[in-house]
């Protein structure tokens, strides 16, 4: 891996066949829809500069790229104009075929407080080509009042249904938010883009409106109260009825940092069949704000014909100053449960500092339903702090999310300088 600095705002980067063993492995996690999980990005290479890819129709998703055997990156600023130009050259899917071409362009310029972008994406597979190109803008008529819009042309396997767009108008206080959104996506949008975007769900036209309201009294024990709600509908392109949702919530705060909230959520929507599936959560925490805090969470419900109750903890303490631990279990119950989803997930990380530029990083996270037991651990000295490390990790069982550890134990060495 490689750094270069064009100018103080402008930086060249390159990867030759990168192994990014040391990046911490997906948690694991409860997904009660049918729709894909998006994980976040968590390498390097990729992370520096991805805010300008986070738009609300996700055309760049870099987790779509896996073992990239070669890449370079160009980003920064130039006045009002902000940039991210990348490719990258990943590994061939089958025997016969010459590896994949993976190409992102994104600009923006800044118009006062406003800005205007493009964005371009491609993979080349094999001589064929898919993705899309997009134009996108925040606009901000007023301090309070504003507007985010989208719109994207897809290419690749289908030529029609192939455009994506959004608009919606907003308005935002330091107490408040109001939003109404259009959203259009053709039939064949998601299979144009999903080689390198990030679409769970096309073939909709969508309105969704959501309102927050926080109340902040002046005395007594509440600290903080937040109302949240929000309703969605969508149908088909052919005009269709797919699906409906409702969700309500309410968060109190107190001043002696223990806090509580109730959330309601109910959806109709339609795969094979009718659904209707709701669920209702509370939660109780209390939260020192100075890495010492505990959560705990229960919700029940319907979900596609099963009924479930969900379980949650999360729970992180300083034990000493230069030791902190984090833990956090999901306990999924379903009934009737034909797939054996029903699971245990513990997951547990801990920071052991020696010195400020030594320490030690230990990841350990399991599954039940997947039969999934991974556990990372990462030593790293900084001799020339911040970016001259060694770094040593141990890896038993897979990274990938949702996968069993079939994989064993593996060793990595890492050294990092400055020029």
């Amino acid at each position: 891996d490689g750094r270069y600095e064009i100018t103080p705002e402008m930086s060249a980067f390159g990867t030759l066949n990168p192994d990014f063993a040391l990046i911490e492995a997906d948690q694991e996690r409860v997904n009660l829809t049918r729709f894909e999980v998006f994980l976040p990005e968590k390498r390097q290479f990729f992370m520096e500069g991805d805010e300008l890819f986070r738009q609300r129709i996700r055309t760049f998703y870099s987790r779509r790229i896996e073992d990239i055997l070669g890449g370079a990156k160009v980003l920064g600023r130039q006045g009002a104009w902000t940039m991210n130009g990348l490719y990258t050259h990943a590994e061939p899917f089958e025997e016969d075929s010459k590896g994949a071409d993976y190409g992102v362009l994104r600009l923006q310029r800044d118009i006062g407080t406003s800005n205007v972008g493009l964005i371009a994406a491609n993979r080349t597979l094999d001589g064929v080509s898919q993705g899309s190109v997009g134009l996108d803008t925040t606009l901000f008529f007023t301090p309070t009042f504003g507007m985010t819009a989208q719109v994207v042309e897809s290419y690749g396997l289908h030529d029609d249904g192939s455009l994506g767009l959004f608009v919606r108008p907003s308005y935002d206080s330091p107490t408040g938010h109001f939003h109404v959104r259009y959203t259009d996506l053709g039939e064949h949008f998601a299979d144009n883009i999903n080689v390198i975007g990030f679409i769970r769900d096309d073939d909709r036209r969508e309105i969704d409106s959501a309102f927050e309201k926080t109340f902040w009294p002046q005395a007594g024990r509440f600290e903080q109260v937040v109302y949240s709600s929000n309703y969605n509908i969508y149908w088909s392109q052919a005009g269709d009825l797919r699906s409906w949702q409702i969700d309500q919530g309410v968060e109190v705060q107190l001043r002696n940092r223990w806090a509580f909230e109730v959330d309601f959520e109910e959806e109709y929507i339609v795969f094979e069949k009718d659904f209707q599936n709701r669920q209702l959560a509370l939660e109780v925490g209390y939260n020192t704000r100075e890495f010492e805090s505990v959560a705990l969470t229960y919700s029940f419900g319907k979900n596609f014909d099963s009924d479930f109750q969900l379980v949650g903890v999360k729970a992180a303490k300083k034990i000493t100053e230069q030791l902190s631990v984090e833990y956090a279990l999901e306990w999924l119950t379903l009934d009737p449960d034909p797939e054996d989803e029903s699971t245990w997930i513990h997951v547990v990380r801990a920071t052991q500092f020696f010195t400020p530029d030594l320490f030690l990083n230990v990841f350990f996270q399991t599954n039940t339903a997947i039969d999934r037991n991974n556990i990372q651990a990462v030593f790293v000295y900084r001799y020339q702090p911040p970016f001259g490390t060694i770094q040593v990790a141990y890896q038993r069982g897979t990274a990938e999310f949702g996968e069993r550890s079939e994989q064993g134990n593996t060793l990595f060495l890492k050294a990092t300088t400055v020029f």
